[in-house]
């Protein structure tokens, strides 16, 4: 496994941790996974290519979305295709994907892998088709909008992948309806968590501090105890916007097995 930064955003820290103050850049964490039997996978896709381009950002993404986010940093060779490409793989080469939730910094590389498995919890799924108006600015239809027909893996609970114990998809919701994480069981390092936005930084897990956008605080909260169960039975959890979660994975090339 090794993983990209396949958005950076720089926003109010209030943005992520309700009553935060200053500024904050945050990564949006892909992993990318090479699996001995099933091939290549991918935790997440990072943010679509044409919001690189303001002019294009405010079509795709709508009106003021890209300066409310904070993606002025995104360029062309952010964008998961290219990542890839630079990694060695071609998009193609993608067998699944696994989605830890459908907003935009998540699901925007969608259409980049039309022939891929999408793996992705059924009420999320059904949520990004339409969601609620209090959370519907997190997600941009148009990163899936010509993805209907692609084959999608949905799920209603946590999945032995693989029935190998490889990859464990644990449902996190709270931040969205069907939230979801991954526990990757390495070979050599044995097991991660890599969970998305089940929380967004390291301090508001550590404080039950919530995000002001979250879809449900009392489940988001509740995600919050799962993940510190795991680390209390020695398993790490990385958080995909957390800047020191980020710098202690391998990055770009360098791997972890």
């Amino acid at each position: 496994m090794t993983v990209v930064d396949a958005g950076p955003f720089t926003m109010p820290k209030a943005a992520l941790l309700h009553g935060a103050q200053g500024t904050i850049t945050v990564p949006s964490t892909v992993a990318v996974i090479e699996h001995a039997v099933h091939g290549l996978i991918l935790f997440d896709t990072g943010v679509n290519h044409r919001v690189a381009d303001p002019e294009a950002a405010e079509a795709y993404w709508g009106p003021g979305l890209r300066s409310a986010y904070g993606a002025q940093g995104f360029t062309r060779e952010h964008a998961i295709d290219a990542q890839l490409h630079r990694l060695g793989h071609r998009p193609d080469d993608v067998r699944y994907v696994i989605y830890s939730h459908l907003h935009l910094d998540h699901a925007g590389g969608m259409s980049y892998f039309p022939h891929a498995v999408h793996v992705v919890q059924h009420d999320e799924l059904r949520h990004a088709w339409w969601p609620d108006r209090w959370t519907a600015r997190g997600y941009a239809f148009n990163d899936y909008r010509h993805c209907r027909g692609y084959d999608f893996l949905e799920l209603a609970g946590d999945s032995d992948l693989f029935l190998d114990g490889t990859v464990t998809v644990l449902r996190t919701t709270g931040h969205t309806p069907g939230h979801q994480g991954v526990l990757l069981n390495l070979s050599n390092r044995g097991r991660i968590g890599l969970m998305g936005d089940a929380a967004h930084l390291q301090e508001g897990l550590e404080h039950d501090v919530p995000m002001l956008s979250d879809w449900n605080i009392q489940k988001k909260l509740l995600s919050y105890g799962h993940l510190r169960a795991l680390g209390r039975i020695g398993v790490p959890v990385f958080l995909s916007h957390d800047p020191q979660h980020f710098a202690a994975l391998p990055r770009d090339g360098d791997i972890w097995d």
